[in-house]
C-alpha cells in the first residue's frame, strides 16, 4: 500500500510540473487574444491556487491511507452518504433560496436562521467525510480501469485524482461566419449572469465574434475537477470521462487536442464514450443495487386499434432532434455567408426550446461550437458533422474499450481516423 502511494505522489508532482511549463494552443491570433483578456483578465479562474489547494487534500488522503481506512464493507456507505448529505444541502439551499424570493415573507433572516443553522451542520458533515468519499471513488475506478487493461502493473497512469468543487465558467469564443472554437478561457465559479451576459457583449460587439460562458461538469485538470451532484451514475462517468483525458494526454490524439475542431471532436466524444461503459461498470461492480434505478425503463402502450386521437399519449417535445435540425439549418445558412440570418433564426429557435421547457439563455454559434464536440450520442448539436458518427463506427469495430482506445489514441487527425474506420 505504501509503494502504491509514493507512485501516486511521484506522479502527482511530474503532472503538476508539466502542466505549469505547458499551455494550450488557440485558432486565434495573438492581437485578438489579447483583446479579449483585456476583457476576461480580472475574472479568470486561477488554476494554480486551486490546483495547490486540492493536492493538499490529496496527500492528507494518503497520509490517511484511504480507502484502506475503511473496511470494504463500509466504503460503499461512505460514498452514499455523502451524495445523500449533498442532496439534504442542495434542498435546503434551495428552500433558502425560496424564503428571500417569497414577497409574503417579511423578515427572510429571521424566518431562515434556522434553516441555516441546519445547512452549516450539513456542511461540515460534508467536510468531514469527503475526501474519503473522493478516496474511495478513486479506488473502485482505478479497480475498474484496470480490469478494462488500461492500467500499468495495476496501477492506472495517471492515477486517478479528483476533487468535487464549485467549478470555473468555459468562455466559449467562435467566429460568426461559421462553426468553430477557436478559443476557450476558464472563468470564476462565481460570476454572476448579469457580468457573463456583459462580458459577452463586450468580446462580441468589439471583436465581431460569438462567444458565450457555458458552465461545465468537469474539467481535465490534475487533479482533475467535478462539479457537484446527487447522481453517482453521473459522478462516476464523469471522473472516468476526465481520468480519460487526462490518459490521452501522454498520447497523440490528447497531444492534439486543440490543433483543430476535428480532434477536439475526437477526443471529448472518445472520453464520453470511454467515461459512460467505465462509470457503468463501476455500478455494476459496486453498487449492484442501484442497477434498477439506471437501467429502469418504461414503456408506451398504443392501443392496437384505431383510437381516437384524442385519446393518445401526447408525444414529448425531442430536444436532440429539434436541435440537430437547428444545427443543420445554421450550418447551411453560414455557408451560403448569411450570418445575420442564422443568428436570427438562432434566437427563434432558441423561443422554441424556452416554451417547451429548455432554458437556452443563448442560442449562437459559440454555443454549437461547444455542446457539437460532444458527438456520443446521435443528433443533437453536432449536427452533420462527421466527426462523432466516426468516432462511433470505430468503437461498434473494436472487441473491447482497450482495443478502442488504444486505436484512436494514437491518431492525430480525423484523416487517420477515417482510415481506420475504413478498412
Amino acid at each position: 500500500m505504501w509503494t502504491k502511494s509514493i507512485v501516486r505522489v511521484e506522479i502527482l508532482i511530474l503532472l503538476i510540473l508539466i502542466s505549469l511549463i505547458t499551455s494550450g494552443s488557440s485558432l486565434l491570433e495573438n492581437n485578438q487574444i489579447d483583446r479579449i483578456r483585456a476583457f476576461t483578465r480580472p475574472v479568470e479562474f486561477d488554476y494554480f491556487d486551486w490546483t495547490i489547494a486540492a493536492i493538499e487534500g490529496k496527500l492528507i488522503q494518503v497520509n490517511l491511507g484511504s480507502p484502506y481506512y475503511f473496511e470494504s464493507s463500509n466504503r460503499n456507505k461512505i460514498v452514499l452518504d455523502y451524495l445523500k448529505i449533498t442532496r439534504d444541502i442542495i434542498q435546503k439551499e434551495s428552500q433558502l433560496n425560496l424564503i428571500y424570493v417569497d414577497p409574503s415573507i417579511m423578515d427572510p433572516a429571521a424566518t431562515s436562521r434556522q434553516l441555516k443553522i441546519e445547512l452549516s451542520t450539513l456542511n461540515n458533515s460534508q467536510s468531514k467525510i469527503s475526501q474519503f468519499a473522493e478516496s474511495v471513488l478513486e479506488e473502485q475506478i482505478s479497480e475498474v480501469i484496470g480490469e478494462e487493461g488500461l492500467a500499468f502493473d495495476g496501477q492506472p497512469v495517471p492515477p486517478v485524482l479528483f476533487h468535487i468543487s464549485p467549478l470555473p465558467y468555459d468562455l466559449i469564443i467562435s467566429p460568426r461566419n461559421k462553426i468553430v472554437q477557436q478559443k476557450s478561457i476558464s472563468l470564476i465559479s462565481d460570476l454572476p449572469v448579469d457580468k457573463q451576459v456583459s462580458l459577452e457583449g463586450e468580446i462580441d460587439g468589439k471583436n465581431n465574434l460569438s462567444s458565450l460562458v457555458v458552465p461545465v461538469g468537469g474539467i481535465g485538470s490534475y487533479p482533475t475537477m467535478v462539479e457537484r451532484t446527487t447522481s453517482l451514475d453521473w459522478l462516476s462517468n464523469t471522473i472516468a470521462h476526465e481520468w480519460i483525458h487526462n490518459w490521452l494526454s501522454f498520447r497523440p490524439l490528447g497531444l492534439h487536442y486543440e490543433s483543430s475542431n476535428e480532434l477536439r471532436t475526437m477526443n471529448e466524444t472518445t472520453a464520453s464514450i470511454a467515461g459512460d461503459e467505465i462509470g457503468k461498470l463501476v455500478i455494476k461492480k459496486f453498487y449492484p443495487e442501484l442497477l434498477a434505478d439506471y437501467l429502469g425503463y418504461s414503456l408506451i402502450d398504443y392501443p392496437s386499434s384505431h383510437p381516437d386521437p384524442n385519446d393518445l399519449p401526447i408525444v414529448l417535445f425531442d430536444f436532440r432532434k429539434e436541435m440537430h435540425k437547428t444545427r443543420v439549418t445554421v450550418d447551411a445558412l453560414l455557408a451560403d455567408e448569411k450570418i445575420d440570418e442564422a443568428e436570427t433564426y438562432m434566437e427563434e429557435r432558441r423561443i422554441v426550446f424556452w416554451n417547451n421547457g429548455y432554458p437556452i439563455r443563448k442560442l449562437n454559434q459559440a454555443y454549437f461550437a461547444f455542446y457539437g464536440a460532444y458527438a456520443d450520442v446521435p443528433g443533437g448539436a453536432a449536427g452533420e458533422d462527421p466527426v462523432g458518427p466516426a468516432v462511433r463506427s470505430l468503437r461498434a469495430k473494436s472487441p473491447s474499450l482497450k482495443v478502442f482506445l488504444d486505436k484512436i489514441s494514437s491518431m492525430a487527425s480525423f484523416e487517420d481516423l477515417k482510415a481506420a474506420i475504413s478498412q
